[in-house]
């Protein structure tokens, strides 16, 4: 196949990519890969390399790539009706469909849907709903947001914020003074090795409870969370971690947003992630799963709770002065419907949940007794390794070393991604739901090699 070298040189010359070493792809001293076609749980770049994308995109691609039937619904809503917007009661078939058919699917206590385009732009309308829900309930000083440290909300300014992870913030003047964090539960890095799963749980509510006395409960509006912690390390929480958090968040009357952007519609072998752990959320944040990525969506499902006070507001004070163009865009809408009915057609989600454990399971057989392994982690077709310099005493490498960013590379040469996850040396994997037993012993005998070339 021979190589367009001008559109590799368009790339470097004017494309700024996000998450990217600007400088050393400007200079070309950082690769670049051009992603030509995609099909099932592999992608091919325009070189015809062949790649097992066990990271789904970014968690995005549930059911797979190169679905022609969402791809056909595109086409036919672009024929029918490419645009119209979603202000003052303007509504779509697509759109319409597509939020009775989240809500079918929802927790029972949500009442609506308001659709944005991405997870970012969804974790702003739920700070914007929320303080003005606390406004509406004459509590003009609720407005503070907890989020947890590695937590990932979006890369917005107070999404940015709300994300607890420091690349998001340096340079950037972030968080912003609305935002607080609180621990992550996230046992494997806990202070105290001599905790117990319980006890770390019981310290992680006792950080949180006096966060809330030191700041004031009266200035505390709501907690976001994942249900899996994702980008901070694929992080499932310890058993018991969400009742306990919930208890002190009612105690307080403090509202609680799941973001389910990477756990919504089936990423942890249930619909939501909220179902998977009982929690009842005030907000919930969908996205990537929304549509499978065939075309950009989220959502902010808003509680009946919530919404009684939204309609009081406008009783008040008349329409509410939110909205995006693309709100509730009829394309985007249109493959959100044909990847749900895919999703429900093809099973996938109990797929999800007998590969997604096999990939656990064997991942944790080939890995475990590596001295550089410290823990294997993950939940549904979630999964996660992290490297250690010293298991036993549970000693870190340098972060100069990039020996996750190693073992990533290593890997991608031999035609599998797996995602080398920020702050730690952890390889993270999200791949597809239609990824096969063969698929995910690939993966693991793939990662066990790349392990062993980067570490011994």
């Amino acid at each position: 196949m021979l190589r367009n070298d001008q559109l590799d040189q368009w790339d470097r010359e004017n494309f700024f990519h996000p998450s990217t070493h600007l400088a050393q792809f400007a200079r070309g001293e950082a690769p670049n890969r051009v992603i030509r076609t995609a099909s099932g749980c592999h992608i091919e770049d325009r070189d015809g390399n062949r790649l097992l994308d066990a990271f789904a995109g970014l968690y995005c691609v549930n059911v797979g790539y190169g679905r022609q039937e969402i791809a056909e619904a595109i086409a036919a809503q672009a024929r029918e009706l490419a645009y119209y917007h979603a202000y003052v009661g303007h509504g779509t078939e697509a759109a319409i469909t597509l939020a009775k058919m989240v809500l079918d699917r929802a927790p029972a206590h949500m009442s609506k849907v308001y659709f944005g385009l991405s997870g970012s732009d969804a974790n702003e309308t739920n700070i914007k709903l929320i303080w003005y829900y606390n406004n509406i309930l004459g509590r003009p000083e609720k407005k503070k947001i907890i989020s947890r440290w590695r937590g990932y909300h979006g890369s917005g300014l107070m999404t940015g914020s709300l994300t607890g992870l420091h690349l998001f913030h340096q340079k950037f003047d972030l968080p912003l003074a609305q935002v607080i964090h609180t621990e992550a539960p996230y046992y494997y890095r806990r202070d105290n090795l001599d905790q117990s799963e319980a006890q770390f749980v019981a310290h992680c509510a006792a950080e949180l409870e006096a966060l809330i006395e030191r700041e004031g409960a009266d200035t505390i509006a709501a907690f976001i969370g994942e249900p899996v912690l994702g980008t901070g390390g694929i992080v499932p929480p310890p058993e018991g971690y969400w009742a306990a958090i919930q208890e002190v968040l009612e105690k307080h009357d403090i509202l609680l947003v799941a973001d389910e952007v990477v756990t919504g519609f089936g990423r942890l072998g249930t619909m939501f992630g909220s179902d998977h752990y009982g929690l009842k959320p005030d907000l919930i944040t969908i996205a990537k799963g929304l549509t499978s990525a065939y075309a950009p969506l989220s959502g902010s499902i808003v509680s009946e709770k919530m919404w009684k006070v939204l309609e009081q507001g406008t009783d008040e004070n008349g329409p509410i002065g939110h909205g995006w163009t693309y709100s509730a865009h009829p394309i985007g809408a249109a493959a959100g419907v044909a990847n749900l009915k895919l999703l429900d057609e093809l099973n996938l989600i109990a797929n999800n949940r007998e590969v997604g454990g096999y990939l656990n399971r064997t991942m944790a057989e080939a890995l475990a007794d590596h001295p550089n392994v410290g823990e294997i982690r993950g939940e549904g077709m979630l999964c996660a390794v992290e490297f250690v310099k010293d298991k036993g005493s549970r000693t870190f490498f340098d972060a100069a070393d990039k020996v996750g960013p190693q073992v990533a590379a290593a890997l991608a040469g031999d035609h599998v991604i797996g995602r080398a996850m920020p702050q730690g040396d952890i390889l993270g994997f999200a791949p597809p739901f239609c990824l096969t037993r063969e698929e995910a012993d690939e993966v693991v005998a793939k990662t066990a090699k790349a392990v062993k070339s980067v570490l011994g």
